[in-house]
């Protein structure tokens, strides 16, 4: 069940609002709080609830725990940070296997996209600006909680429009 095309407006908007949440944690601190995922966690299930709990539910929690093994994955390599493994699992939940694929790719696509930019900015920045702002400071992860809010976000406005 793709929760993002078929939930009621409300629930989408407090989506919106804890991935914005998320969305400026990241950027400030470099760190998403398990609260916020646990809350897009529980908010999927309250909308699949809300839907009925249909069987076809099972392809979320499949889609759930491929992102989160693969993100497993990832972390062990050191190439994502825990809180972005357990929030791009969080939003995999909102989909299903047909679906899933196509969030995964938009959030690439704008992982891609923002760690050009911050590669950009770190070298085009003064020492003195880049240096007060944790991101833009050499060798400093890439925040990767932006690309996973806006992907979904791109995901749902291409979700709701189909």
């Amino acid at each position: 069940m793709n929760l993002l095309a078929s939930s009621p407006e409300w629930v989408i908007w407090l989506l919106i609002a804890l991935l914005a949440a998320a969305t400026v944690q990241d950027a400030v601190q470099l760190r998403i709080s398990n609260l916020i995922t646990a809350a897009v966690v529980l908010l999927g299930i309250a909308a699949m609830g809300l839907s009925g709990f249909q069987p076809i539910v099972w392809q979320n929690s499949l889609a759930f725990a491929a992102v989160l093994l693969a993100g497993a994955i990832l972390f062990s390599q050191g190439m994502l940070g825990g809180g972005d493994v357990k929030l791009l699992a969080a939003v995999a939940l909102w989909v299903d296997a047909r679906a899933a694929p196509m969030l995964v790719l938009a959030i690439l696509i704008c992982g891609g996209l923002l760690a050009v930019l911050i590669l950009f900015l770190r070298v085009a920045l003064p020492e003195r600006l880049s240096g007060r702002v944790a991101t833009l400071r050499p060798k400093a992860g890439i925040p990767y909680g932006i690309a996973i809010s806006v992907g979904t976000l791109m995901a749902l406005a291409a979700f709701r429009h189909w």
